[in-house]
Order: structure tokens, then sequence, then C-alpha cells
């Protein structure tokens, strides 16, 4: 082929990535809604909000974030899976607290520390060195 019409392949497939980027995005948004939906018709059912419970709609609310982010920038931090991991994390403990023994309720709660010290690292390197945003539409230099 010539590079001319790898090029229209290229962008065409790139075109269909996205098609199916946005299907799945839309899809993880509805299902989102409907868990929260009925995560609270739960509570109100059960005329009670636990604290297993506020956890679990601070989930789909962050997950509901990461999407918005996503639609609103093309670009997916990667801080907001770490959250997301940490509430769950947390909910788990809240959850299974009575269960669980020494050692797995303290390497839950070392996860935990890791997972916000990744966050801190994280945040301190888009601060410290930040990314150029002009940087993939310049010319290489010779």
């Amino acid at each position: 082929m010539k590079p001319v019409q790898d090029q229209k392949l290229s962008r065409q497939a790139l075109g269909l990535l996205g098609v199916f980027e946005a299907i799945g995005l839309v899809i993880i948004t509805i299902a989102t809604l409907v868990a929260g939906v009925i995560e609270v018709k739960t509570m109100v059912d059960a005329r009670t909000v636990t604290l297993a419970d506020l956890l679990l709609l601070f989930l789909y609310l962050e997950i509901l974030a990461m999407v918005g982010v996503y639609f609103r920038s093309g670009q997916l931090p990667v801080r907001f899976p770490i959250y997301i991991a940490i509430v769950a994390l947390a909910r788990y403990l809240v959850l299974d607290m009575k269960s669980l023994d020494v050692w797995r309720m303290l390497g839950v709660t070392a996860s935990m520390l890791l997972l916000a010290f990744a966050v801190l690292v994280i945040r301190y390197g888009h601060t410290r060195y930040p990314y150029d945003e002009n940087l993939k539409d310049r010319d290489p230099q010779p």
C-alpha cells in the first residue's frame, strides 16, 4: 500500500475505535446510573443509610466523574481509578471488618496507604514535571 492509503486506513481504524470507545463509555454511564438508582431505592426501602451504602454511592459518583473527564478531555487521569480502588478497599474493610483477621486487615490498609502514596507521587510529578501539551503538534527538531 501507499503511505497515503496507510494514513487513510489508520484514520478510519482510529475513528472506528473511537466509536466503540464512546459506546462503551455510554454503557458504563447507563449501568452506573442504574446501579445508583437501585442502591438509593434499597436505602429508601430499608429506611436506613449505612456507611457502606454511602461508600458505594461514592464509588458510583467517582465512576461518573471519570467518564465525564474522559468525555471532556479525551484523557483518563490515572488518579481516578486509584481513587476508586481506595474507596473500594475502604468499603471492603467496612463491610467485612468482623470476618477479617489482623493480617488481612493490615494488608488492606497497607494497600490503601500505598495507593494514596501513589496519588501523591503522581500529583507531585504532574506539578514538578508538567506535560508539554504542544509536544505532539511540533515538528521534530533536526
